[in-house]
């Protein structure tokens, strides 16, 4: 089968090899439907994180369709068609019971990796895999693109405004304008934001932050972004802030930007060497936030809120690419050509 490597910075590769096999009773085999590039994928593949060359690709959210099971899944079969998290929590743990699968106890592999591929295996599949009524060609193209954010995007910035606790007639403002701050726009207006500022300096992103119910656009950065955003709430800060690129400037622009005692929900993938709580301490912000409950979410209302058109997270794939064209698809996104790269199988 075809699976990508990472080869180096700037290159990930397709390769040939043997088709994965259950290994663990609670194994899935899953058939890849569509795929797609993350922008955590992009920091090895710029060369701003440490990963060896030659190794496995970072790939993590897929649709598909089970192809075999392990002796103890017993919530799927094959045949089904399901979107595939990128966290593979168990369900009844602590962790999971509280609604933060993202961080299951009971599994030290909880994060998938080499999905962009024809077939990956998906471990502690039972609880973890989300089964969608029905077969792929029973969705249109745009459905489908919607289902497979569950896998991660819609769900993460869904995770920004839970922990940040957005709540009707709240100001937000989003920090980042990537497939999960776009999907955190969406997931502000499904929790009651009467206002959300999405923070955004490229036309295309902010369209389609406005689309998702952005009610204010700031383009700046760094100091002036938050001169801008203060201005904007009349001085008071955002009630809620989500933070979804996880660079130092972004996280210290979120720590500003919120009001005393404002909530700022974590999301991006961190890559600051630390923050600085002091500024934080005396204004009260509450932080938040760490890896989405994907599962969680898709279960009680991500997956009813696209089947029933009230969402359309998968606008975010603004290019459309076969696996064998897979470094094309990183370029376009490291050269912000495409907002999220769709990889159809």
């Amino acid at each position: 089968m075809k699976t990508t490597i990472f080869e180096k910075p700037g290159q990930v590769v397709i390769t040939n090899t043997e088709k994965p096999t259950i290994q663990a009773s609670d194994d899935a085999i899953i058939k890849v439907v569509r795929t797609c590039v993350c922008g955590s994928d992009l920091w090895a593949y710029r060369g701003l994180e440490e990963k060896a060359e030659h190794s496995a690709n970072s790939g993590h959210e897929a649709i598909g369709i089970v192809d075999a099971i392990g002796s103890d899944i017993t919530t799927v079969k094959p045949g089904d068609f399901v979107i595939a998290p990128f966290t593979h929590g168990c369900g009844h743990c602590a962790a999971c019971l509280a609604g933060f699968d993202g961080d299951c106890q009971n599994h030290q592999d909880n994060f998938s990796a080499a999905v962009q591929s024809e077939y990956f295996r998906f471990q502690h599949a039972d609880w973890a895999l989300v089964k969608v009524p029905g077969q792929p060609a029973d969705y249109s193209e745009e459905m489908l693109n919607s289902l497979l954010s569950l896998a991660d995007v819609m769900a993460t910035g869904y995770h920004a405004a839970r922990v940040a606790n957005v709540k009707t007639g709240d100001t937000v403002a989003v920090v980042g304008d990537g497939a999960v701050g776009l999907c955190a726009v969406i997931a502000a207006k499904m929790r009651g934001a009467k206002r959300i500022i999405a923070m955004s300096r490229h036309e295309d992103r902010q369209k389609l932050a406005a689309e998702f119910g952005a009610t204010d656009i700031v383009a700046e950065r760094g100091d002036e972004a938050v001169e801008k955003v203060m201005a904007l709430t009349h001085q008071a800060g955002a009630d809620a802030v989500l933070e979804c690129v996880g660079s130092e400037q972004s996280n210290d622009t979120a720590m500003k930007i919120g009001r005393p005692g404002a909530v700022v929900g974590r999301v991006g993938l961190p890559h600051e060497p630390k923050v600085d709580l002091t500024n934080s301490f005396y204004r009260n912000t509450i932080i938040a936030g760490g890896p989405a409950s994907v599962t969680t979410y898709d279960k009680q209302l991500l997956l009813k809120a696209v089947l029933d058109g009230n969402i359309h997270p998968g606008k975010v794939f603004t290019k459309t690419f076969k696996l064998d064209d897979i470094n094309d698809a990183y370029q376009a996104m490291a050269r912000r050509e495409a907002i999220k790269s769709l990889i159809i199988i």
